[in-house]
């Protein structure tokens, strides 16, 4: 078991299309990891992912 795989991560998926956001949005989006509509990716649980999420919570779903 590694480092990483001992983290509490979490999975979030882009809910909606960034083409009308603003472009601090539209980088926090690529930040995270997220491409597309509906890519789905695991990010540690970390205060700044979470407030990444927050900062884009209209774009985004937390995914169980």
């Amino acid at each position: 078991m590694t480092v990483a795989d001992a983290k509490k991560m979490i999975r979030i998926k882009l809910a909606k299309g960034t083409a009308a956001t603003r472009e601090d949005h539209r980088a926090t989006v690529r930040g995270l990891g997220l491409k597309w509509t509906n890519h789905t990716v695991d990010v540690i649980d970390t205060p700044e992912t979470r407030g990444m999420i927050n900062k884009v919570s209209y774009l985004v779903k937390i995914v169980g």
